[in-house]
C-alpha cells in the first residue's frame, strides 16, 4: 500500500516523497493506522525498520490542524544523538507545514530550548535528564500535551532511566495517547511492570516477537504513571 492510503495530510505526503519514501515498511503499515486512531501502541521493531516515521507521521498528522503555540507531543529518547536524529526527521517531514519541533538534550545551552518551551514548539524531542532540568523552572509546562512517545524504551530502562521517566510523567497530563517503541521486549515483560500496567485485552500481530526480520505491534491501555 502507498503512504497515501493512511489518510495523511497532503503536505506531509510531500515531505514523505521528498525523503525518498515510496512504500511503508512493515512496522509502519501495522503501527500507523492504530496510532492515527488515537490508540495507545506498544511496538517492537529493530533499528532501521522505519520506526521513527511510524510514530512521527501519526503525531504530525494529528497536530497539523491544531492551533499553534502550545506543545502537544513529546518524544522521550535515551541519548542526545537519537534526539537530534528524530528532530531532523521531523523537520524533513514538516518542511511544507507551519509545524515546529525542538530537541532538548544536555551538553548545549538551555537558552534555545527555553525558547522552544516559551513559544510552544508543537513537538519536543527530549532526553529525560535535560527535560527534568527544565522542569525546575516555571516556563517549562506541558499542560496541553496530547501524545507521549517513549522511543528506545527498552534501552532507556536498561540505562536506569526509570526514576527519571516516573518524574517526567508527573509533569504531563494523565489523559493522553502513549506510543511505546522498543527494539527488544522479551515476554513476559516483568521489568516493565513497575512502569506500566499492561491491559491483557489486546490486539496483536501474528508475527513473533522481535528478531532481526520480525516485528510486533500491540495496542494496549497504557497508564499515565506507575
Amino acid at each position: 500500500m502507498p503512504f497515501s492510503q493512511f489518510g495523511l495530510h497532503p503536505e506531509l505526503l510531500r515531505g514523505v516523497r521528498e525523503m525518498g519514501f515510496t512504500r511503508p515498511t512493515p512496522i509502519q503499515t501495522d503501527a500507523i493506522p492504530p496510532a492515527m486512531q488515537g490508540r495507545d501502541v506498544l511496538a517492537c521493531a529493530m533499528t532501521g525498520s522505519g520506526k521513527t516515521a511510524a510514530f512521527l507521521l501519526p503525531i504530525l498528522n494529528h497536530l497539523i490542524g491544531k492551533k499553534r503555540g502550545v506543545t502537544r507531543a513529546l518524544v522521550l529518547t535515551p541519548t542526545r544523538e537519537l534526539a537530534a536524529q528524530i528532530q531532523e526527521h521531523a523537520k524533513a517531514l514538516t518542511v511544507h507545514t507551519p509545524m515546529s519541533s525542538a530537541a532538548v538534550f544536555g551538553g548545549v545551552s538551555m537558552g534555545p530550548q527555553e525558547h522552544a518551551f516559551r513559544t510552544g514548539a508543537d513537538l519536543l524531542i527530549a532526553t529525560p535528564g535535560r527535560l527534568l532540568d527544565h522542569f525546575r523552572f516555571p516556563y517549562a509546562k506541558l499542560d496541553h500535551l496530547e501524545i507521549l512517545v517513549l522511543d528506545e524504551a527498552d534501552r532507556m530502562l536498561d540505562m536506569g532511566f526509570l526514576p527519571d521517566i516516573r518524574r517526567v510523567l508527573k509533569h504531563v497530563p494523565t489523559k493522553r495517547q502513549t506510543l511505546f517503541y522498543s527494539a527488544t521486549m522479551p515476554p513476559p515483560p516483568e521489568k516493565y511492570t513497575p512502569f506500566m500496567k499492561f491491559d491483557r485485552v489486546s490486539c496483536r500481530s501474528s508475527l513473533p516477537l522481535c528478531c532481526p526480520r520480525t516485528y510486533r505491534v500491540t495496542m494496549r491501555g497504557l497508564p499515565s504513571a506507575g
